[in-house]
């Protein structure tokens, strides 16, 4: 017998005081535990509902009953009626193209501010943050007159994808994540000859991959929801987004609204955000922990 198995044999179970105190830290934690799980609920039940009520007519949804109806294949064919399938592919094409053009530019544009020179840097810099602080409502009149009026780009994916792809949230953060990178990284890739393009590829992009992960997700989750742009800028229903066709479900003022077939296009419209952030969940979380390793 080891020593250290010999000392583990002779060791003493935990007195009465130290049990006296594992015991409420036990308790406490059945208290949290039952505390998260009623915030999962509350937070969960609106979708759970939602879920229902596309399945249920308008007296069934009015009963406020709480078990599937009977009507769920009459609110599909509602749904599928307003070329849905065309409208979740618009969507997810405008919001993948958003996405790349905005990671591109943002990944760009912080490392141009952290590791280059040019007059002006400190004052472009402040434009990006006077920029995070504008909404984006104040500028849409303007925005629309120059895409629609003076570009010509009206009912067009350009005038989607183009007004979208500048991101100041997205040269902040990796501003500020490329800081954070050890300098001496960049002077070791110039002495080795590396030029920017693969210092970049090279050495940051592989730093970076949670960054990245966690951005593409804030932006594709953004563009996907994006409503009030494309609800200015395209009229042709062959080219609109599903959160604009959404309004399309309601049947309309002879027959009164219609729950089931709405609820039902928003449930369908809400699955390829989520599935994007469960797949990439992990990265997500990992890309915006704090951490002093990098």
């Amino acid at each position: 017998m080891t020593p250290i198995t010999a000392k583990r044999a002779v060791e003493k179970p935990p007195g009465p005081r130290l049990q006296a105190i594992r015991e409420p830290l036990v308790v406490k934690r059945w208290y949290i535990h039952l505390l998260l799980w009623i915030i999962v609920l509350f937070m969960g039940f609106p979708l759970f509902y939602a879920v229902l009520v596309s399945t249920q007519s308008n007296a069934q949804m009015f009963r406020l009953q709480l078990t599937p109806g009977d009507s769920f294949g009459i609110n599909l064919e509602a749904v599928l009626d307003r070329n849905i399938a065309r409208l979740m592919f618009n969507t997810f094409a405008v919001a993948s193209m958003v996405t790349f053009g905005k990671a591109a530019l943002s990944i760009f544009s912080g490392m141009a501010l952290v590791y280059f020179r040019f007059p002006g840097k400190s004052l472009v810099f402040g434009f990006i943050l006077v920029a995070l602080m504008v909404p984006g409502e104040v500028t849409i009149i303007a925005l629309f007159r120059l895409v629609a009026l003076d570009l010509g780009w009206g009912n067009t994916w350009t005038a989607l994808v183009i007004p979208a792809v500048a991101s100041p949230t997205g040269v902040f953060l990796f501003r500020q994540h490329f800081a954070s990178i050890t300098p001496e990284l960049s002077e070791a890739a110039q002495l080795d000859g590396a030029n920017p393009l693969q210092f970049l590829f090279r050495v940051l992009l592989p730093l970076s991959r949670n960054a990245v992960a966690a951005l593409v997700v804030i932006m594709f989750i953004g563009a996907w929801n994006s409503y009030l742009w494309p609800l200015l800028i395209v009229t042709n229903p062959d080219l609109q987004v599903i959160q604009v066709g959404l309004s399309t479900l309601d049947d309309g003022l002879e027959i009164g609204r219609t729950y089931g077939p709405i609820m039902l296009g928003a449930v369908i419209a809400s699955i390829p955000p989520i599935v994007i952030f469960v797949l990439m969940q992990k990265q997500f979380l990992q890309g915006f922990a704090l951490t002093r390793n990098k």
